[in-house]
């Protein structure tokens, strides 16, 4: 199931998460900065939720209280949630 993730006080306006029970199977990003964004979604590949959680959750971009990064925490607990209910 891929679930989609609105973002909110990001330059990308959305994240597609695609995972395998703990594990995330896939990323992409709408919007934000591509290239950075695409390695993003390349490194976290393969990784369970919580190894990602501790590396991004708190990343703030500028002066923004959040970022890319710390979105895609938010998106893949979304997803987790989402795929608990189904």
């Amino acid at each position: 199931m891929i679930y989609s993730y609105r973002t909110r006080g990001t330059c990308s306006q959305q994240i597609d998460v695609e995972l395998d029970g703990d594990i995330i199977k896939s990323v992409k990003f709408y919007g934000g900065c591509n290239g950075n964004l695409q390695g993003i979604s390349s490194i976290v590949r393969g990784k369970t939720i919580d190894e990602v959680a501790k590396a991004f959750e708190g990343i703030r971009c500028g002066m923004k209280p959040t970022s890319c990064p710390d979105q895609l925490v938010k998106a893949l607990r979304a997803a987790k949630a989402a795929q608990s209910e189904a």
